[in-house]
């Protein structure tokens, strides 16, 4: 039977997701624009996920269900979602964030009457577990700007990243490498994506980000919340723990030596290299990286020491000679 190519493909990545996941997809099943694929990628969820999906997807032929057979780590799984996506737009769902019901109409509106922007979201606020009112999320940043160095420096501002759930070109996203395994490689998507056109912010509160216990930020970034306004006062001490990011976005690190915050600057740094950008605007890139990450220096030291110390740990634990060369212990019967 033909089924007809969507204008939307909506991708939801999932793990053990039962306790919000209905009001998810009750959200973005009822809104006004309905010409969308809605992709489910699950990882290998333990809970009661996957029977919720496939009961879904048996009401709804929109609905694509996926299981994957291992938990593959949530950057590889927002990444499946996009590679399965067959719409003209994209956007990524959360199964814990709700939205308004003429969201994705107001944005692919946008989308459709000015062709140089790649990206459409709206204003944010949050809401707790029973869907009450908690703040907004106040941060706004020039991304319309017509300089894509003016976009790339803007997006170094501490933000939470919230346009990873606005609507986008399915074409400008092929064009970008996909979401790394570390901390903050969201973030760089964004970055690389502003390198090559506009985002627009609808100014309505459209989207709702739901703040409760076991989403990922709750968990590695218990002061999020600070981060909320334009020029927040913050510490390094408030930042995420980098390297539990850096598992829960690439599984296959745990157990790892890692270096996170060198990873994610020498990110920013191959997101300039690698644009189409003039001389004179990845200067611009460069100084924008001096000048929004000052005050951070502390973290790239302390990955070299966290990882002296973890591979001091290796050596106490490997079976050694006197003189330091590793020997194989056998064991009699």
């Amino acid at each position: 039977m033909y089924k007809p190519q969507p204008k939307l493909t909506i991708g939801l990545p999932v793990y053990n997701g039962e306790k919000l996941l209905e009001q998810a997809l009750d959200c973005l099943l009822n809104q006004t624009f309905s010409d969308f694929e809605l992709i489910i990628c699950d990882n290998a969820s333990t809970d009661n996920t996957e029977e919720i999906c496939r009961n879904y997807a048996a009401q709804d032929a929109r609905i694509i269900y996926y299981r994957n057979p291992y938990n593959i780590g949530c950057a590889c799984n927002f990444n499946r979602v996009f590679k399965l996506a067959q719409g003209e737009y994209f956007k990524w769902a959360s199964y814990d964030d709700l939205h308004a019901p003429n969201f994705l109409s107001k944005c692919i509106q946008v989308l459709e009457e000015n062709p140089d922007y790649v990206l459409c979201h709206s204003h944010t606020y949050f809401i707790d577990e029973q869907g009450n009112f908690l703040k907004t999320y106040d941060i706004k940043l020039n991304t319309d700007s017509e300089k894509p160095e003016v976009r790339f420096t803007e997006l170094l501002t501490k933000h939470l990243c919230y346009q990873m759930y606005g609507v986008f070109r399915t074409s400008v996203l092929a064009k970008v490498p996909p979401m790394g395994g570390y901390g903050t490689a969201d973030g760089v998507f964004l970055h690389r994506l502003g390198m090559i056109g506009k985002f627009y912010e609808i100014p309505e509160y459209l989207f709702f980000a739901r703040c409760h216990p076991q989403q990922s930020m709750s968990m590695y970034f218990p002061d999020y919340l600070s981060f909320t306004e334009n020029d927040p006062e913050y510490s390094v001490d408030t930042f995420p723990d980098f390297y539990e990011y850096s598992v829960w976005f690439d599984s296959s690190k745990k157990g790892k030596i890692l270096f996170p915050h060198w990873r994610i600057l020498t990110e920013n740094i191959r997101s300039i290299v690698q644009s189409k950008l003039s001389f004179q605007q990845q200067l611009s890139c460069y100084l924008g990286i001096v000048e929004k990450l000052a005050g951070t220096e502390s973290l790239l030291l302390q990955d070299i020491v966290v990882a002296i110390q973890q591979f001091k740990k290796r050596l106490e634990k490997s079976p050694t000679t006197k003189n330091g060369e590793y020997v194989q212990q056998y064991s009699r019967n």
